[in-house]
């Protein structure tokens, strides 16, 4: 028999469907490592043309990055200088120390234990015991009256102990003092709220002016950097306009730009660093002169390291968006003519 032999039909073509083909890739149309390096190279061209614009007018860049580092370095000092004063000796906890006054029978003994059952407390940093001579002996240097307390048949000082707290907070300072008033052999707690709250509107205030004036020079900066990004706009209207009109997209129109914006950032942090630690270096000295007559050995911490990347980090960040809010406003007026 030699019929030929057929190929058996698939099931779609038995019942008069058609078979789906796979989809063939144009060979005209770029694959994706070809479309991610042209991307690549784009931001990297558009990166040497922003530093190669700035380098060719260096004065003007110099000083457009040393306007935005004084903005910045100006709220970062002042927050600077009052961690500073917050760390001075440890003086905000001892202004909120509360003094335990024992009764007079308690003896040295159950002073300590008391101490010692004090600090297991959660909220006491530190305890301190002062005996009924340690305190006469105090009292009488620096009151003045010796020798009239010499002639006293008895010591009329009680025992101390004074407590040091965790935290300075208005609320739970006055709890921990009704906690410590009904220990055993407590005849009274006393606890200088004024104090507290003069430190934590002192701190307030700090906080508020070091905000207001964060946020009154980062606008000032953004208009600083739009209004520099606008004048580099204008310069290439033309240039512009014509890669608009061969059909350059408006990210490719806006690229240049944003990295401009961010290189001035990236200056303006680093200048920024820069004068803080110079800034704190020159007026440490001063300090440690001044503390030195006190007979402390107190001085100006630095820039943390962690705070100079936040700095510089935000300067970078904020040149970006500064450069983005510009060109957004201007992008609609540089369609071709």
């Amino acid at each position: 028999m030699s019929a030929e032999r057929k190929s058996n039909p698939s099931t779609a073509e038995r019942v008069g469907g058609t078979v789906k083909k796979a989809p063939q890739r144009n060979p005209d149309e770029p694959d994706f490592k070809a479309l991610f390096h042209a991307w690549l190279e784009s931001h990297r061209a558009s990166l040497v043309d922003s530093v190669g614009r700035l380098v060719k007018q260096p004065i003007g860049s110099f000083f457009t990055c040393l306007v935005m580092a004084v903005a910045l370095s100006l709220p970062m000092g002042l927050a600077l200088l009052l961690d500073n004063v917050e760390r001075l000796g440890g003086s905000w906890q001892r202004a909120a120390q509360i003094s335990l006054y024992l009764q007079l029978e308690t003896d040295a003994a159950a002073g300590q234990a008391l101490r010692e059952q004090i600090l297991e407390m959660p909220d006491v940093a530190d305890a301190e015991w002062i005996s009924r001579e340690q305190a006469l002996e105090e009292f009488q240097q620096l009151s003045g009256l010796g020798e009239a307390l010499r002639e006293l048949p008895d010591n009329p000082l009680p025992g101390v102990v004074v407590v040091t707290p965790n935290e300075v907070d208005k609320a739970k300072l006055e709890a921990l003092r009704q906690r410590l008033a009904e220990l055993p052999g407590v005849e009274q707690a006393q606890l200088d709220l004024l104090w507290v709250e003069r430190l934590a509107a002192i701190l307030k205030l700090g906080d508020r002016f070091v905000f207001g004036l964060t946020l009154l020079l980062i606008a000032t900066l953004l208009l600083v950097i739009g209004n520099t990004i606008r004048l580099h706009i204008e310069n290439r209207r033309t240039e512009i306009e014509v890669v608009k009109l061969v059909g350059g997209t408006d990210g490719y129109v806006r690229r240049p730009f944003l990295y401009m914006g961010a290189l001035y950032g990236l200056g303006a942090g680093l200048i920024a660093w820069l004068l803080l630690a110079y800034g704190l270096g020159w007026l440490n000295e001063a300090v440690i002169d001044l503390a030195g007559l006190y007979g402390s050995d107190f001085g100006l911490a630095g820039v943390p390291t962690e705070d100079g990347f936040s700095l510089v980090l935000g300067a970078l960040l904020l040149g970006y968006i500064g450069a983005w809010l510009a060109v957004a406003r201007h992008l609609s007026e540089l369609a071709p003519r």
